[in-house]
């Protein structure tokens, strides 16, 4: 071990929002454990939003689930002494490691929220701490020159990695000229959309609601950074369940998430201002019409315009005291 420095390898979850919500336990241990050196092992979706981590080595990028994706990983880490290894993927990796500590994530049921289960690794579970993403100065600089212009900014995220999360794009178009639109209460604000790039025909989809100067597009232009940075911006954000929603309840904004084929109880985005609203449905009624979750049909038909707009009224008047401010 480095004289003077903790070297941690920390191994987080698979996928972009469970990567958000493991982003807490990082932060605790750079608060925690002096002259902490990190390198963190995540998949190609999330790695990009660790890069301004503080005490940050190196970014891993580990996609595969056979012995042959771990061997390159297991080469470097072997040779080194670590002061702790933390696998939020629960593999083996850390028998054959040399280190002081380990956190792993073991086996369950996934019985409670995913960040509670995540937070148990490393015995925190009863106090969770809550998702933070590092941004640094010229990050924050960057999105505040992106986001700069006069009114609040109602965010969209309107991609899902299925069609069954996927709210249609004409109800967000409506949801955002009912928000945006005179009498509305973000009358005469702006509209980020944020997404991928095969998210580019859905922001096509919402160009006409607002004028162009109104219109922030970083749809497969920004990166997660910068969006993550430009999402403490917003007055409000509305998005279906997944990544970019766990984004933005992380930075802070107001966030209304969009449920339909996923069980809030375990994944909903975890943060003071952040609300969940869904159809007539519940998870386990739609669970029952398709058990295996993998028709190719929507499930968020049934979750109504104007119950997302009522939704949306009562997040904005719950904050006004705390975000009710052009930002």
């Amino acid at each position: 071990m480095t004289q003077g420095f903790f070297p941690i390898l920390f191994i987080l979850p698979r996928g972009l929002a469970d990567a958000v919500l493991a982003s807490g336990l990082i932060a605790r241990l750079h608060h925690e454990i002096p002259h902490a050196r990190f390198t963190l092992v995540a998949d190609a979706a999330s790695a990009p939003l660790l890069v301004d981590t503080p005490g940050l080595e190196e970014v891993i990028v580990q996609d595969g689930t056979g012995f042959g994706a771990w061997l390159p990983l297991w080469r470097s880490a072997r040779r080194r002494r670590w002061g702790l290894v933390a696998d939020l993927r629960g593999s083996s990796l850390h028998r054959v490691l040399n280190t002081r500590r380990r956190a792993i994530l073991r086996p369950s049921r996934y019985a409670n929220h995913r960040l509670v289960e995540l937070a148990a690794a490393l015995k925190l579970e009863d106090e969770p701490p809550a998702p933070h993403i590092f941004l640094a100065p010229e990050t924050r600089a960057e999105a505040a020159a992106i986001t700069a212009g006069d009114g609040p900014i109602l965010a969209l995220a309107p991609g899902a990695d299925w069609v069954g999360k996927a709210w249609p794009a004409e109800r967000y178009a409506q949801l955002a000229i009912r928000l945006l639109g005179a009498g509305g209460p973000l009358a005469g604000g702006r509209l980020m959309v944020l997404g991928g790039p095969q998210d580019v025909a859905l922001a096509h989809a919402l160009r006409h609601v607002t004028p162009k100067d109104r219109f922030i597009d970083l749809v497969g232009k920004a990166d997660l950074l910068t969006a993550q940075a430009c999402l403490a911006h917003a007055r409000l954000f509305v998005g279906n369940e997944g990544g970019l929603t766990q984004m933005a309840a992380a930075a802070g904004a107001p966030t209304l998430a969009l449920f339909g084929p996923s069980d809030e109880a375990l994944i909903s985005p975890w943060g003071e201002a952040a609300r969940v609203v869904r159809g007539p449905r519940s998870f386990e009624q739609i669970r029952q019409q398709d058990p295996g979750l993998n028709q190719t049909l929507c499930h968020m038909m049934d979750l109504t315009l104007d119950t997302v707009v009522q939704a949306a009224y009562d997040l904005l008047a719950q904050t006004e005291a705390s975000h009710g401010r052009d930002l």
